[in-house]
């Protein structure tokens, strides 16, 4: 009898090594997943195209675009991510070209000297046009802390980099004349002006399934700063999984703030985003 139990003990390991060389070899794969996406934000950011050059001005503008849509002239957006184990790479790239004439000059900074004159020009704005293009990329590594059937959680740390390009078309009802001995503000002309920006960031990301079947809710935060800048980013959203990939309808939210002279004081997109994911 006591032959028999070890016969079968050891045909039952025998069975199991395989199975547990073929897990082992899983976790030991990298897998990766690509995702093309469609984000349709509404835009809100503060300009300042100053400091005002000595004895001349500079524009403070308002921008607002609440559709995208009506004034996207170009994007591209994809995401993708690397696994093997709990460990992750993963990185997000957008491309933004847009025009948005719902925008005004909401005052002309001049520069009598030592100090700094502001002049408010809200009630003068007869129209502008805002151009912004430019690159966001995000880069995070990251640990998945919770790896379970009906949920996850990763740690993610990394940097993001946005490279934008302002350009104002303005036009107003009058010259703007500012103290004795600084150059007028035009009532028409256009500026243009470039800034790179680079924050280190630290979040989560993960999701939950609904019930027994194939739909999941999905999450992401994070948040950072650098060179008087912060910034924070947020993500929710339902998907649904197949056996190629995923479908996923979420709501993001991005936000900018930066002190100083800087080319922009405020710059905010929430929208919709829809993505389909391929694993491979």
């Amino acid at each position: 009898m006591k032959h028999a139990l070890l016969t079968a003990a050891l045909a039952g390991l025998a069975l199991l090594a395989p199975l547990q060389a073929s897990a082992q070899a899983a976790a030991d794969r990298w897998t990766f997943s690509v995702m093309p996406y469609l984000w349709l934000p509404s835009l809100d950011a503060k300009l300042n195209y100053g400091p005002p050059p000595a004895s001349g001005a500079s524009a403070n503008v308002d921008v607002n675009a609440s559709t995208l849509l009506e004034n996207l002239d170009f994007a591209f957006m994809i995401n993708g991510e690397a696994r093997k184990g709990r460990w992750l790479l993963a990185t997000d790239v957008i491309y933004l070209d847009l025009s948005s004439s719902d925008s005004k000059v909401k005052s002309v900074d001049f520069n009598p000297g030592p100090g700094r004159v502001n002049i408010s020009t809200a009630a003068l704005d007869a129209g502008t046009n805002v151009k912004l293009t430019g690159w966001l990329w995000t880069a995070v590594g990251g640990y998945a802390a919770v790896q379970a059937p009906r949920a996850s959680l990763d740690v993610i740390g990394g940097l993001r980099y946005l490279g934008l390009t302002a350009k104002t078309d303005w036009q107003l009802t009058t010259t703007v004349t500012g103290p004795a001995g600084t150059t007028p503000f035009a009532r028409t002309g256009s500026v243009e002006k470039s800034k790179d920006v680079w924050t280190a960031i630290v979040g989560a990301k993960g999701r939950a399934k609904l019930g027994e079947g194939d739909w999941f809710l999905n999450y992401y935060v994070d948040l950072g700063g650098g060179s008087s800048t912060f910034t924070w980013q947020g993500v929710a959203g339902v998907g649904y999984a197949f056996k190629w990939g995923e479908l996923v309808l979420d709501y993001r939210y991005l936000s900018y703030s930066q002190s100083g002279d800087k080319l922009f004081d405020d710059l905010s997109l929430g929208g919709v985003a829809l993505g389909a994911s391929f694993r491979f």
